[in-house]
């Protein structure tokens, strides 16, 4: 059975949660630290990750219950000095008033103002999408963003079929009964249905029931079953 983080470490590492007392819902899982490390250093470590000055900085070393087992509050003493273990949590209470992460500033949206621009000053705008589009359907009534992709990554574009009767010369010489071959794949099998299906693009589809207990429907398309 492995421990926390089975990655090749040195004897002196622990890997320690952290918290943070203006980040409810932000915590940071099995942080490396080195036990050598001053707690100043340990601090300015921790400093990239909240955003928290390092003058600002209480920490707190938590057991794996959540209790308090000691304050680090000498800045030189080394983190070794306090005994952590792997998943104690070191928890940091920002002492600062205004802190960037004080009332929730670095959680909830709901506090950052939105830019908001108007329909008119959008319009007047050049290189806009909503431009482009214009654009784009001036040229081709029938162009979709999805051709666009498409077109530019070098892929056949499949046009949706709009004729009810498509293929429907073809249908009219396959019979149910006949036997038939089904590529990809050369799987044989019986026709069982000849006609439109409900539920899939227009036009008119074969139904086969393969000589094999192979394929993925059963005659049955979206509830209706046609054979």
């Amino acid at each position: 059975v492995q421990g926390p983080s089975s990655q090749a470490r040195a004897d002196s590492t622990v890997l320690l949660h952290c918290t943070h007392s203006n980040l409810k819902n932000t915590s940071f899982f099995e942080l490396r630290l080195d036990r050598h490390m001053t707690i100043l250093s340990v601090k300015e470590k921790l400093k990239s990750h909240t955003g928290t000055a390092v003058g600002a900085m209480l920490l707190q070393l938590k057991d794996l219950n959540g209790t308090v087992v000691a304050t680090l509050a000498d800045d030189n003493t080394v983190l070794g000095f306090y005994s952590p273990q792997d998943g104690f949590t070191l928890h940091i209470v920002d002492m600062d008033p205004n802190s960037s992460s004080a009332d929730g500033w670095l959680e909830d949206v709901s506090k950052v103002k939105k830019y908001e621009i108007s329909e008119e000053d959008y319009n007047q705008r050049e290189n806009t999408y909503r431009k482009f589009k214009e654009q784009k359907l001036r040229e081709d009534p029938t162009w979709t963003l999805q051709k666009e992709i498409a077109k530019r990554s070098g892929k056949e574009v499949k046009e949706s079929i709009a004729d009810p009767e498509h293929q429907a010369e073809v249908a009219q010489g396959i019979a149910v009964g006949n036997r038939c071959e089904v590529y990809p794949g050369s799987k044989r099998g019986e026709v069982m249905y000849v006609g439109k299906v409900e539920g899939l693009p227009l036009g008119y589809w074969v139904g086969v029931k393969y000589d094999e207990p192979i394929g993925k429907n059963d005659g049955t398309i979206k509830g209706k079953s046609y054979f």
